[in-house]
């Protein structure tokens, strides 16, 4: 088991080269079965993906196998060599895609809303953030005001708080939630960004006679 590129880098330089056993067996000590040995089962490979991975990761950690395969045993047979299996959850794939398409209608900020020990959820916020200011947070309850935003920044081990978080101009905020974040806890986030800017909510802001209400 790799837990990221990294990790997946040292299997394919030791596919490549090999190198000292017992190293690559104490490096991967609690990642492995009892009777793995490098010299003989990095041979032929099969991948899957934890179901809640950052999908990119994952197609570059296929390409990186397949590749040192190919250098060490040459390009012909490597399908008896190599397989990789799409195990990423169909709902984690979703989202990622349309984090995807949101950034690309250039928000100023996006806030990614669920469980800090959520797989899926970390990873929107890793993949958004490379794009954009991103804020994870749990709940409603974190964003403190215009001025302050208690949140999880990706790759840290705690919590912090950012002060003007919010432009004080006319903004666009992206916003995306993990697979299993309630759409209570959605809701109740869009409420809070939209009465720190004085936006009525649509129940309010339409009258009871105004007809039939906007698709939301």
């Amino acid at each position: 088991m790799v837990r990221d590129r990294i990790e997946a880098q040292v299997v394919c330089d030791y596919i490549r080269s090999g190198g000292d056993r017992e190293a690559f067996l104490r490096r991967f000590a609690a990642a492995r079965s009892g009777d793995f040995d490098p010299d003989s089962h990095l041979g032929r490979i099969g991948l899957a993906n934890q179901t809640t991975m950052l999908s990119s990761e994952s197609l570059e950690i296929q390409d990186m196998i397949r590749s040192a395969l190919a250098g060490r045993y040459g390009a012909t047979g490597l399908h008896d060599r190599f397989r990789a299996f799409d195990t990423i959850c169909s709902a984690t794939q979703d989202r990622q895609d349309s984090v995807l398409e949101l950034i690309e209608k250039k928000p100023d900020l996006m806030v990614v809303i669920g469980g800090y020990n959520s797989s899926n959820t970390s990873h929107l916020a890793a993949l958004a953030s490379r794009h954009v200011p991103t804020f994870h947070i749990e709940e409603a309850a974190c964003i403190q005001g215009e001025d302050a935003i208690r949140h999880k920044p990706f790759g840290s081990p705690a919590e912090s708080i950012t002060r003007d978080w919010l432009p004080d101009h006319p903004a666009i905020v992206g916003l995306t939630a993990g697979a299993s974040t309630p759409n209570n806890k959605i809701g109740e986030v869009v409420a809070r960004i939209a009465d720190l800017r004085g936006v009525l909510p649509l129940r309010e802001a339409v009258p009871t006679d105004a007809g039939p209400r906007p698709r939301q």
